[in-house]
């Protein structure tokens, strides 16, 4: 859950959006595991940054809390931080394996997923055809992740979930449900989504409710929008040119 994005000027090229403390719970149900020793706060979203001041694009994402219960070497390594990119054009509507999909038009062409053993870098096409990009690089600033990638700088639209890390999985994702052993991520469901928190506006709870999560930033399509006006103005041009024709061979 979030609160509301910051004022920015038009030209900014930075986007900060916060998020609310203490919401590291799911649906407020979910029970975090207790071996290893991982707090809410260390899974706990604060803030997202994008920054395009440079060419391409850079991440910072802000927690409660930096912890490395598993003692990876990147310093951190209780959650995994997924980033999905809103693309131009169409998308894919399932957010990866997070048990989520987008809510509204459009979806996601670039997937940054960052564990503390490494991190990947993932575009879909048009086509829904998936092709692995250069690893971003990732350092710890405090209780934030700074994320550099070698996307194009712009203006995109994000959606962000934060899910409890285990080594024990291919994806690295601890997948919630009904069992209580103390190194489970336990949840009223089977089906429940993995992420222990997402960024969602205030009061937002559908990520919960009906798996769906809402982009935040530039969520307008541009480009959808800009070739629907440029095909409305060829439709306008085609009739006015039709009805001056037919004017002409229809004079005596």
């Amino acid at each position: 859950m979030l609160l509301p994005m910051l004022s920015i000027p038009l030209l900014a090229a930075q986007i900060t959006v916060t998020d609310p403390a203490g919401d590291a719970r799911g649906d407020g149900g979910y029970v975090l595991p207790t071996r290893p020793a991982i707090t809410a706060e260390m899974l706990d979203l604060r803030a997202f940054t994008a920054d395009s001041t440079g060419e391409t694009m850079r991440f910072t994402v802000s927690f409660g809390q930096m912890g490395n219960p598993w003692n990876a070497p990147g310093g951190f390594s209780a959650g995994v931080t997924d980033i999905f990119v809103k693309g131009a054009l169409g998308g894919q509507q399932v957010l990866a394996d997070t048990g989520l999909r987008v809510r509204g038009q459009g979806g996601w062409q670039y997937h940054l997923r960052v564990t503390g053993v490494g991190a990947t870098l993932t575009e879909a096409n048009t086509l829904g055809r998936l092709t692995v990009r250069p690893a971003p690089t990732v350092r710890v600033q405090g209780t934030s992740l700074v994320i550099d990638t070698d996307l194009p700088a712009g203006k995109y639209g994000y959606w962000v979930t934060s899910s409890v890390y285990t080594p024990l999985s291919t994806s690295g994702l601890l997948r919630p449900g009904p069992d209580v052993r103390p190194d489970a991520l336990q949840a009223g469901r089977a089906d429940a989504p993995t992420p222990v928190d997402v960024l969602a506006p205030a009061g937002d709870t559908q990520a919960f409710t009906n798996d769906t999560l809402a982009a935040v930033g530039e969520t307008r399509d541009w480009v959808s929008i800009a070739l629907i006006v440029l095909g409305g103005v060829g439709l306008l041009v085609t009739v006015v040119a039709t009805v001056f024709v037919w004017r002409r061979l229809s004079r005596p």
